[in-house]
């Protein structure tokens, strides 16, 4: 299994001979390799609405006639607009053919700003994403603060590769990524969700020297690990 990461909080996965695109904010992401009009993709999994996340979702699925995962809510506001959704919930998991997808609790905000109308349309409650599929776990923890759940979500899931936020002001910041990663020991880390905008300007590098000796990497856009 090929997982890259472009920057922000896009991840592009091939497994089971399928692309799967995780929160792909390409249009307006200074951080990103990716061209929105280009992407290919199978599948598209949404870990809540913000606009920063949901990104080109619409025309990458019209495009590729892509499936949409999503929770509930946020999964009917795409509906609306002529995408082929699966709704899901905090809790609930799902085998698909291209692998077996579970939302986890995100403590954070979801709601997807049309600007155009000045208006806030309300997507549900946001997620984070276990995704298992050829025999590797992946927990892409979307948008999120600390929160001592996390632990049991650690010791119920053995988890090779995990994406977790850094940026903190919308999300956890460095020491509370840290603390997340010494709970749920994943195999290799991934920092998320910084350097993108003025308020989440980290240091990555410095996180990923600061969790050892749990193994990471601060991917530049484009890079991929390899979970064989």
């Amino acid at each position: 299994m090929k997982v890259s990461y472009h920057g922000h909080s896009v991840v592009h996965i091939e497994a089971n001979g399928k692309n799967i695109l995780i929160d792909p904010f390409i249009t307006g992401n200074g951080m990103c390799d990716l061209e929105a009009d280009k992407v290919k993709a199978d599948v598209i999994l949404l870990t809540h609405g913000h606009n920063d996340h949901v990104g080109d979702t619409v025309d990458i699925a019209k495009r590729n006639n892509a499936l949409v995962v999503a929770p509930f809510e946020l999964a009917t506001y795409l509906g609306w607009q002529g995408l082929e959704t699966h709704p899901m919930h905090i809790g609930g998991a799902y085998t698909f053919d291209f692998g077996r997808v579970k939302l986890t609790q995100a403590f954070h905000g979801s709601s997807y700003t049309e600007e155009e109308n000045q208006k806030i349309v309300y997507t549900g409650m946001p997620a984070g994403i276990i995704f298992e599929a050829e025999g590797k776990t992946i927990y892409h923890m979307g948008d999120t603060g600390l929160f001592s759940d996390i632990q049991l979500i650690g010791e119920r899931h053995d988890i090779d590769l995990l994406f977790v936020p850094i940026g903190d002001n919308f999300t956890m910041g460095p020491e509370d990524a840290k603390q997340a990663v010494e709970w749920l020991k994943p195999g290799f880390t991934v920092p998320i969700h910084y350097n993108t905008m003025p308020p989440i300007q980290q240091d990555a590098g410095a996180f990923v020297e600061s969790i050892s000796p749990h193994k990471g990497k601060a991917l530049e856009a484009g890079e991929s690990v390899d979970l064989s």
